[in-house]
C-alpha cells in the first residue's frame, strides 16, 4: 500500500499549533498588564502634569533629569511592592502589621489615605480645568460632573476589572496626546537631551519637590501590591509581569512627563508666560495646529486628572479600610464608602477653596512627600525580610537603588521644609 501524499491542508494543520501556541503565549503576556498601569495612571495626575508645565516654562529643559532618575527609582520601589504582594498571605498593610506591629501598619494605611485626600484636590481641580479648556464653562461644575461619573463606577460588580480597563485605555490615549503635543511644539531635541545632565537652577524650591513627589510616588508604589493581589499574580509570573507590566507601566508616565516638559520649554520658556501655565500652553499650540492643538493638549490634561481621580480614590478607600482592619477587597462596602469619601473630599475642597487652582495642585502634591519616608522604609524592610521573601528578597544591587531612593525622599522632605 502506497504512503499517502501530504497535502497543503496537512501541512497547514501541522504548522498551526506552533502559531497558535505563540499567539496564546502572547495573549497570556498581555493578560499580565494592568497593576503597574493603574499605578502609573495615579502617578500621572494633574499635579504631575502641572508641575511639568511649570518646570518647562520656568527652567526650560534643565529639569528633565529629575524625571529620568525618579522613574528609575519608582520602578525599583514598585517592583518591591509587587514581590511583597506575591509572597504574602495578606495585603501589604496586613503584612506590615504581622511583621512590624499593628500600630506601624495602621499608620501606613492611614498615611496613604491622607495622601489620597491631598491628591483628590488636584484631581478634582484638574478634571474640571481640563474639560473647561475643551468645552468651556465653569471648571467647578465640570469637577462635580466628573466626580459623579467616578462615583457611579463604584457600583460596578467587578470593580477592579472595570477600573483597570478604563485606565489602560486612558493611558494609551494620553500617550498619543502628549507625543503629538511635543511634536507640534517643535522643540530643540538636542537641548532637550542636555536636560538629562543633572543641574539644579536657582529658584526651583517647591517645584523641585513637587516633581519628585509626583514622579517618584512611594504611595503609588505601595498600592501596587494591592493591585497585584486583585489580579492574583503568582510567583511563577513575576519575571514576565515585570517585563510587560511593571517596567512599561512606570516608564510610560515618566516619558509623558518628560514630553510635557519639552513642549512647555519649547513654547513658554523665555516668553514671560510662566504664570499662566496650562491654558497658555494649550493656546500657544493654536497658531501651529489651530483648535486641534489646544484640544489635544486639553484632552490629555483631562485624561491625566480623570484617570488619577479613579485610581487615587480606589487606593484611598482600600488603604483606609485596611489600615483600620476593615478588609481590603474592592467588593467590600466599607472600601467603597472610603472611595466615595475621597471623591467627596476632593469635590468639596474644590468648590470651597479660592485662589489659583494651579498653585493649589502643586502645593497639594508637594505635601505628599512628608509621608513618603515611612512608606519607603516599610517597603525596604519587608523586601529584605528573609523569612517572608525567600528567593524574592532584595539583592545587593536592589538595596543600593533603595538606599538612593530613601536619600532622595529625605532630601526632598528637607527641601520642602526649607521652601515652606
Amino acid at each position: 500500500m502506497h504512503d499517502a501524499v501530504p497535502t497543503d491542508q496537512d501541512a497547514a494543520t501541522r504548522t498551526a499549533p506552533p502559531r497558535a501556541g505563540r499567539r496564546a503565549r502572547f495573549l497570556r503576556l498581555l493578560a499580565l498588564m494592568g497593576p503597574a498601569f493603574v499605578v502609573g495612571a495615579w502617578q500621572f495626575g494633574p499635579g504631575n502634569l502641572t508641575s511639568a508645565v511649570q518646570a518647562g516654562s520656568q527652567f526650560g529643559y534643565a529639569l528633565i533629569w529629575v524625571i529620568a532618575i525618579s522613574t528609575l527609582l519608582m520602578i525599583a520601589f514598585t517592583d518591591m511592592s509587587v514581590r511583597i504582594a506575591i509572597v504574602s498571605r495578606g495585603s501589604v498593610v496586613e503584612t506590615v502589621k504581622t511583621t512590624l506591629g499593628r500600630p506601624v501598619g495602621t499608620a501606613a494605611g492611614l498615611g496613604v489615605f491622607a495622601i489620597t485626600l491631598m491628591f483628590a484636590v488636584g484631581n478634582a481641580v484638574g478634571s474640571g480645568l481640563g474639560l473647561s479648556l475643551v468645552l468651556g464653562g465653569s471648571p467647578v461644575w465640570w469637577t462635580l460632573a466628573c466626580s459623579a461619573v467616578v462615583a457611579c463606577v463604584l457600583f460596578a460588580r467587578k470593580l477592579y476589572g472595570v477600573v483597570e480597563k478604563v485606565l489602560l485605555a486612558i493611558v494609551a490615549t494620553m500617550a498619543v496626546s502628549f507625543v503629538v503635543t511635543a511634536v507640534l511644539s517643535r522643540p530643540d531635541w538636542g537641548d532637550a537631551a542636555g536636560g538629562l545632565v543633572p543641574t539644579v537652577p536657582a529658584g526651583t524650591g517647591l517645584l523641585l519637590v513637587a516633581l519628585v513627589g509626583t514622579n517618584f510616588s512611594i504611595n503609588a508604589a505601595f498600592y501596587t501590591g494591592y493591585a497585584t493581589r486583585e489580579r492574583g499574580l503568582r510567583r511563577d509570573q513575576y519575571r514576565q509581569s515585570t517585563l510587560v507590566d511593571t517596567i512599561p507601566g512606570i516608564v510610560a508616565p515618566g516619558v509623558m512627563t518628560a514630553l510635557v516638559i519639552v513642549a512647555a520649554a519649547a513654547v513658554l520658556h523665555g516668553t514671560g508666560g510662566e504664570s499662566t501655565g496650562l491654558a497658555q500652553l494649550a493656546g500657544v499650540l493654536e497658531p501651529i495646529a489651530g483648535d486641534t492643538g489646544r484640544i489635544i493638549f486639553a484632552l490629555g490634561f483631562f485624561g491625566s486628572a480623570f484617570s488619577s481621580m479613579i485610581a487615587n480614590a480606589t487606593a484611598g478607600g482600600t488603604l483606609l479600610a485596611d489600615g483600620l482592619g476593615w478588609g481590603n477587597k474592592l467588593s467590600s462596602i466599607r472600601v467603597r464608602l472610603g472611595i466615595l469619601g475621597v471623591l467627596t473630599f476632593g469635590a468639596a475642597v474644590t468648590v470651597i477653596a479660592g485662589g489659583s487652582p494651579i498653585q493649589l495642585i502643586i502645593g497639594a502634591q508637594a505635601l505628599t512627600v512628608v509621608i513618603a519616608p515611612l512608606l519607603g522604609v516599610l517597603l525596604v524592610l519587608l523586601a529584605n525580610n528573609r523569612k517572608l521573601m525567600g528567593g524574592l528578597r532584595n539583592r545587593w544591587w536592589q538595596n543600593i537603588i533603595a538606599a538612593i531612593g530613601l536619600v532622595a525622599i529625605l532630601a526632598t522632605c528637607y527641601r520642602l521644609a526649607v521652601s515652606l
